[in-house]
């Protein structure tokens, strides 16, 4: 391969000129996006990407304020939705604010659950069960202030990773490897990559946004969201060290790392997944180009398409409003169903014996595969339904460290809790439904329990 710049302001690479503006069009938001979500610094003992770092500057600047402010958010949603539901102003009667308001009397509802919980919570007026650190508390506390930061920074900054060419780039070179191994689209491994480096959430956000701009099928989309948007390092590291294993870091994510992948293939080709039509968000209908035409080679046609698309990004003033409707669309819609959803996840987890009972047949199952306490442990393979991190709370308890290796694995690769992950899918335009969530969070229970099992025998003993 060679390049030369010619005084055309061109620059040559294997054919046809790529132009100049173009190249650096592409170059310099995708460096920006890549330093921003994909690659992890370490400050003192916090290992994190750029975003992370910087939503968790605000969060550490507005302290104590972050509930308050998620309170008042919330209670907006409701207000806001409830004036444009039933009287229809004129700011509101069509484009961005409508979509965001209009919504079905399911979502207000929602809105509304979320709202009242989050202000039974910061008031502690109500029962215990809703007001309780480890229910509410653990929602507008503990999770609210993460999602007010983490989404603030990523709904704004995202466009530098996804608009400017890199997901062409990265999904022309790894097209033939990604259909190959997994059916999907070479760009599917930007949205593991982002999860992995960063936040499953942050996988979702990405893959919701190529879906509705139709660079996914609705097959593709769901099977990405729901088998790539594994937990970032970070998360991974305060897992093992909540349930005692931080001395086995390495080999636990080997474990779940082998776990994810073996998942990340056949999921997708079981149902429900495998019966998603082929069909593209029908008001953009399909937009993916990632197959190589003509006698270019791979690393030029990719550049190329990166180019083309960097070519057609929003300018500075579109870019602007395209963030801010996607801040306002994740305080105003996506909080309030996570408040709710997760609210009453964790009640039923915590004031209930409902994981109990679902989880009793688990028992002899795990004692066939030679666990330790294997009662104790049976309701913590199924928890994790609600709460990423309530395996891990539930597990810790447990005197065997095989088992808490099982437990603190497992929760890492179920990947569907709907505290988060579940209501963002639920919330967003892919087309799945909760049965069919709670269907992939077991057929992934079914599928990774065996491999960890095996792994954890092997590698802890």
């Amino acid at each position: 391969m060679s390049s030369s710049l010619d005084s055309s302001d061109n620059i040559a690479l294997e054919g046809a000129p790529l132009s100049r503006h173009g190249l650096i069009k592409f170059l310099v938001p995708s460096l920006i996006g890549v330093l921003l979500f994909l690659v992890p610094f370490s400050v003192g003992d916090t290992i994190n990407i750029g975003m992370g770092f910087a939503a968790d500057g605000l969060k550490a600047l507005l302290g104590g304020a972050l509930p308050a402010i998620a309170t008042v958010v919330l209670c907006l949603s409701v207000v806001l939705t409830l004036v444009v539901k039933f009287t229809q102003p004129g700011w509101a009667r069509e484009g961005m604010l409508r979509e965001l308001f209009d919504v079905a009397p399911l979502w207000v509802a929602m809105r509304a659950l979320g709202a009242l919980f989050a202000l039974m919570t910061y008031f502690q007026a109500g029962p215990e069960f809703v007001t309780a650190s480890f229910t509410g508390g653990v929602m507008l506390n503990d999770l609210a202030p993460v999602l007010l930061t983490f989404f603030f920074f990523a709904a704004i900054l995202l466009p530098f990773l996804v608009d400017f060419g890199f997901m062409e780039f990265i999904g022309s070179l790894l097209r033939t490897p990604f259909r190959w191994i997994f059916g999907l689209p070479g760009r599917s491994a930007i949205d593991a990559t982002a999860s992995w480096m960063g936040s499953g959430t942050v996988g979702v956000l990405i893959t919701t946004q190529q879906y509705e701009k139709g660079f996914y099928n609705c097959r593709e989309a769901a099977a990405i969201a729901t088998n790539f948007s594994i937990v970032s390092i970070a998360f991974a590291i305060l897992v093992t060290s909540f349930i005692g294993i931080n001395h086995l870091f390495v080999p636990f994510y080997l474990t779940v790392v082998v776990a994810g992948l073996v998942a990340a293939v056949i999921v997708p080709r079981l149902p429900p997944l495998s019966r998603k039509p082929n069909t593209y968000y029908e008001p953009v209908g399909c937009q993916l180009q990632e197959e190589r035409t003509g006698d270019q080679g791979l690393l030029r046609y990719s550049l190329g398409m990166a180019v083309a698309r960097a070519e057609k990004a929003p300018g500075p003033r579109q870019l602007v409003r395209i963030a801010l409707f996607n801040v306002a669309d994740i305080f105003f819609g996506l909080l309030p169903l996570v408040i709710a959803i997760g609210t009453v996840a964790l009640i039923l987890a915590e004031f209930t014996p409902l994981f109990t009972w679902v989880s009793m047949p688990m028992v002899p199952v795990l004692e066939w595969m030679g666990l330790p306490e294997a009662e104790a442990a049976a309701p913590a393979t199924l928890v994790g339904f609600a709460d990423m991190f309530l395996p891990a709370v539930l597990g810790s308890n447990i005197e065997s460290e095989l088992t808490r290796f099982v437990i603190a694995c497992l929760s890492l690769t179920q990947l569907v809790y709907m505290s988060e992950i579940g209501a963002l899918l639920l919330k967003s335009k892919i087309p799945l439904k909760l049965w069919e969530l709670l269907a992939i969070f077991l057929i992934r229970t079914a599928i990774t329990l065996p491999i960890i099992v095996v792994m954890a025998h092997w590698l802890v003993g």
